[in-house]
């Protein structure tokens, strides 16, 4: 079984144009799919709003109780269910989730070490079994970047990472490709020139370019996460603009794509 997985970022949700042209290009993918939703910067628009400073580290959002309440509304309701609904009036039968949503992703609360992420989760266990079931049945899971630990908590967990995490689970049952789209064409050798796409990486490039400085904060758990997802068996992983997704999913050379 060929299968997509592919996650979506914040800044293409909130582009309405951008959006609804990668939604139809996702229905139009042949091979089952799963796509993974972002959803950051509505996050951060609805905490400021509600008077709850938002607390990033390296990309990564510092949720306490009350950020946790803010993003449960936002990726579990707002995002997921609009962007399901509109699956759906394109005849893509599309099914909302959150990973507490059959137990299909559980996490365990990050450690405490030199940050306190609070209610952040780390991947635990992905259910490929019941994922797989639901693709069998015709549906397209919508996930968000939500996990829950067993045990009635519900914790905010990376939308790269659920991705990742869910493309190595889904790899012992099926061919997986890997697709993180985003509002760039791919990864940058210059953040300011859209032209100096870098067309192929290994990991030894990606540790040059690391240490370089060339590659930097938000596209670095970006990209350990892709690399993971390569040494664990996901046959390949794409880095690319969201309007390339039609030309990637028909194996056309756009974007990065990582090789092991």
């Amino acid at each position: 079984m060929k299968l997509f997985v592919i996650k979506i970022g914040g800044n293409v949700i909130d582009d309405e144009k951008l959006l609804f042209s990668f939604l139809h290009d996702f229905t139009s993918v042949p091979e089952k799919k799963i796509l993974i939703h972002g959803g950051g910067k509505i996050a951060t628009e609805l905490s400021k709003q509600l008077n709850i400073e938002p607390k990033m580290v390296e990309g990564r959002r510092i949720t306490d109780a009350d950020t946790l309440k803010v993003v449960q509304m936002v990726y579990g309701g707002l995002i997921n269910k609009n962007i399901t609904a509109r699956l759906q009036s394109m005849a893509c039968n599309a099914i909302g989730l959150t990973g507490a949503d059959a137990d299909i992703v559980q996490a365990g609360k990050r450690p405490v070490k030199d940050i306190d992420y609070g209610f952040v989760g780390d991947v635990q266990k992905v259910n490929a079994e019941k994922i797989n079931a639901l693709l069998d049945s015709g549906f397209f899971p919508v996930i968000a970047p939500l996990t829950h630990d067993g045990k009635g908590q519900i914790l905010n967990t990376n939308a790269d990472t659920m991705a990742s995490a869910i493309s190595v689970a889904m790899a012992k049952v099926a061919e997986v490709n890997l697709v993180y789209c985003f509002e760039k064409p791919g990864v940058l050798k210059n953040v300011e020139d859209e032209n100096s796409v870098i067309r192929k990486m290994n990991f030894s490039d990606y540790e040059k370019y690391k240490s370089g400085g060339i590659i930097s904060k938000g596209m670095i758990p970006k990209l350990d996460n892709a690399f993971e997802a390569i040494k664990q068996g996901v046959r390949s992983v794409t880095i690319c603009h969201a309007k390339e997704l039609k030309a990637i999913t028909a194996n056309q050379d756009r974007g990065t794509r990582l090789e092991a």
